[in-house]
């Protein structure tokens, strides 16, 4: 049996890693060490706790406020110990976290090949997203497995120079994570929630908004709070959900443009199984993450991103995603366009997906079997886009 560990720290990567450690622990050639750090810890734990994963070792290298290089720093040093003790085959990060760079980094030093989930994204611009963009260009480079989501992330890695042989399109895990858990509909444990479902199955509008991107902190961050409180204004008949990112920053620059809208329901982050619940009943999803563009357009959803780039061009391609940025009077004008123009809505909530069939963790056993020579690849994902 091969031993294969898989290594990561934060929720968006525990979801996509998720599918992956299940098929590893079902299949029977392979051993699956799984390994987390605990950059963050209690979203990370709601997502092991909903796919029913233990892990077998686990760094908690959680602190508050501690600085990239201090995670960079004690997930590499931390993670030495464990790969000296268990010796695996290949070590799986996912995406673009300093863990999955530092995950890298430590079995790249010790001579382990890296398998790379969600590989070949690119914002073509070093400091958007910060610090993901150089994280997954890092990664990129020590990696002897690159698992692209889409033919589009294949591209950019053909055009690094990346052996065509190391590429794989694979689709997106997120697909097959989002797929498990939505249809069991993850009753809400928070009362407002529940009110929310009781008002959206009555007939009501509900637009739902994540926000936490570190460049977006600050003066742009407290610009969507501004366009948020007049949206509420605006369409005192429809719902807004904001799950409160936990970083003091984030809630410090949002949170005190929306006190007292009595249409405005803020929560503290909620867990993934009930966060599909929540996008399968919004009608318009607001945004500056990454998964979240991936996920919603699987549920048909329009995704405004409040990004001036994107690593996931694919679904604006498609339609189904459009940047707005930050801007105050665009962020207002996007959200009011798909509230009230029934056409721009449906051209949005129609569009395709191209990021995965469900499919996309068979397909990666299937790329490490032939890593590690003891099986053949599938073909690849056809995600439709014709790169």
């Amino acid at each position: 049996m091969k031993k294969i560990m898989p290594v990561y720290g934060t929720r968006p990567e525990a979801i996509k890693v998720a599918p992956i450690i299940k098929a590893l622990q079902d299949a029977d050639d392979f051993d699956c060490v799984v390994t987390v750090t605990g950059q963050h810890r209690e979203m990370l734990d709601q997502v092991n706790e909903l796919f029913g994963i233990e892990p077998d070792h686990d760094l908690n290298i959680i602190q508050p406020r501690q600085t990239l290089n201090m995670v960079m720093a004690k997930t590499i040093d931390g993670l030495d110990a464990i790969l000296e003790q268990e010796q695996p085959d290949a070590v799986v990060v996912q995406g673009d976290t300093t863990t999955s760079t530092a995950g890298a980094i430590a079995a790249f030093n010790r001579g382990i090949p890296v398998v790379h989930v969600e590989a070949g994204l690119r914002s073509f611009n070093i400091f958007s997203p910060f610090p993901e963009e150089a994280n997954r260009k890092m990664t990129s480079q020590i990696s002897s497995l690159h698992l692209a989501p889409t033919s589009v992330s294949k591209a950019n890695l053909l055009r690094e120079a990346v052996n065509e042989d190391d590429v794989y399109v694979s689709g997106n895990t997120v697909i097959d994570a989002l797929l498990d858990v939505v249809d069991k509909k993850v009753p809400f444990e928070d009362e407002a929630l529940q009110n929310v479902q009781k008002a959206v199955e009555g007939g009501q509008k509900l637009v739902l908004v994540t926000t936490h991107r570190r460049e977006n902190q600050g003066d742009a961050m407290r610009g969507v709070g501004r366009a948020l409180a007049r949206l509420s204004e605006t369409h005192p008949d429809v719902l807004f959900v904001l799950p409160a990112h936990k970083n003091p920053v984030v809630r410090e620059a949002i949170l005190p443009f929306l006190e007292g809208k009595t249409n405005v329901v803020v929560t503290e982050p909620v867990a993934y199984g009930q966060f599909t619940h929540l996008i399968s009943l919004a009608n318009v999803v607001l945004t500056d993450s990454g998964g979240v563009q991936e996920e919603a357009p699987g549920l048909g959803k329009p995704v405004l991103v409040m990004r001036e780039n994107t690593e996931r061009p694919e679904a604006v391609t498609a339609g189904t995603v459009r940047l707005i940025g930050t801007d105050e009077e665009r962020v207002y004008n996007e959200v009011t366009e798909l509230l009230t123009d029934s056409a721009a809505y449906e051209r949005m909530s129609n569009a395709v997906n191209p990021y995965g069939d469900g499919n996309a963790a068979r397909r990666t056993l299937s790329a490490i079997r032939e890593l590690l020579g003891t099986g053949k690849r599938e073909a690849e994902f056809d995600d439709g886009l014709g790169n």
